[in-house]
């Protein structure tokens, strides 16, 4: 295996964790509709809907941040370590989300469950919205500097060097906030759709999501179309290498639809993707009485992240453009761990199907039982 194999390798596995990631999103999105359920027996079953699936998304970030720290620590130190704002905001979102299904209905619960729901609302948006910014720095850049010479330096042995407001530019840069606003829409889709498959013997509140879920898909469809548009037309950089020093950056018009031609894959995956979660969208909210629209969504979502995440990386493209200085992009050459270290970790991924096989049949186990009221109200373990 040499270092550019591996190197590929690991960015497709960073891939697909990223498109589980966003698929998982819903359990967001269905928080983010919690302080507009209607009625304390509706709030109570969003929460416990999603309850039984947020670990599984809360467990993706980290081993997605994980397997980034491993396989390209440039990138892990340079934008987790660089936009502090950012990803503070987006861990304590989450820790927020945990701290409130562990106390939301504890006895003796002094804030009261008003207060965990705001919580988990705010983790919803927040989350969904952030994670779509930090995503859409992979095409449109971020302000960032390299320079590892600074590893000499005693007192101050920091590689890469950020922007004075880390990470807050990012937050408010308009391009960015057009995937993060269409990444929270998609999840709240992908909640309600969710929740008609997940929850049985409720007509009204089947037709209340119907029509949530049709609002929430027009919205993310005109924010995702207007995305895309950006994308493709949007200035990249082909960089040229020695494997490990970037030699020459080229500032590339219309880079990633160029990618996407030259890589027919990419595009066959984007177009599939597209296709899949329109029709699981279109279905469900159309058809009479549809709640597979959640499996057509899901693997629809996962192959859209997946084929921007090549698209980023792939076809000698800087995956974390500098808009500082072009020459100090990262790409999946220049930030990766060195060939021993893939190496090893190559070997310890070929659990990877085994643990998703796992994750799989407890997900089948797990709703194998529509929940109901009357369910609700009999289990023990209630959120």
């Amino acid at each position: 295996m040499t270092l550019e194999y591996l190197q590929n390798y690991w960015w497709l596995l960073v891939s697909v964790l990223g498109g589980i990631l966003v698929f998982l999103l819903f359990v967001q999105g269905g928080q983010s509709m919690l302080l507009n359920a209607g009625s304390d027996l509706r709030r109570d079953l969003i929460v416990n809907s999603m309850g039984s699936k947020w670990e599984l998304t809360f467990t993706t970030l980290v081993t997605f941040g994980g397997a980034a720290f491993a396989s390209f620590p440039l990138f892990y130190s340079t934008s987790f370590g660089g936009a502090y704002w950012l990803w503070i905001l987006i861990l304590f979102s989450f820790v927020v989300q945990a701290v409130s299904y562990e106390f939301r209905r504890k006895k003796g619960n002094l804030y009261g469950t008003r207060t965990y729901d705001i919580f988990l609302f705010l983790n919803g948006c927040v989350g969904c919205i952030l994670l779509g910014v930090a995503v859409s720095m992979f095409f449109f850049g971020a302000e960032f500097t390299v320079n590892k010479g600074n590893l000499l330096i005693g007192s101050a042995p920091v590689i890469s060097q950020w922007a004075p407001t880390h990470g807050f530019e990012a937050i408010f840069n308009w391009k960015n906030l057009i995937l993060g606003v269409a990444v929270l829409f998609l999840a709240r889709t992908q909640a309600c759709l969710y929740m008609m498959n997940n929850i049985a013997d409720d007509e009204d509140f089947f037709k209340t999501l119907k029509v949530k879920a049709l609002i929430n898909g027009g919205i993310f469809v005109v924010f995702f179309l207007w995305f895309l548009a950006m994308l493709l037309t949007a200035t990249g950089y082909t960089v040229i290498s020695d494997g490990i020093r970037t030699t020459e950056v080229i500032e590339t018009p219309f880079k990633y639809f160029h990618n996407y031609v030259e890589m027919w894959w990419a595009g066959v995956t984007l177009l599939l993707g597209v296709v899949l979660v329109l029709f699981g969208w279109g279905k469900a909210c159309f058809c009479n009485h549809y709640t597979k629209g959640i499996w057509f969504t899901g693997i629809g979502t996962f192959l859209v992240v997946a084929s921007l995440f090549w698209v980023a990386g792939y076809n000698d493209t800087a995956f974390y453009p500098s808009l500082m200085n072009p020459m100090d992009s990262l790409t999946i050459r220049n930030a990766s761990s060195s060939k021993f270290t893939l190496e090893v970790m190559s070997y310890v991924s070929i659990l990877i199907p085994f643990v998703l096989g796992y994750i799989a049949y407890v997900w089948y186990s797990m709703d194998k039982k529509k929940l109901t009221p009357e369910e609700l109200e009999k289990t023990d373990h209630k959120y």
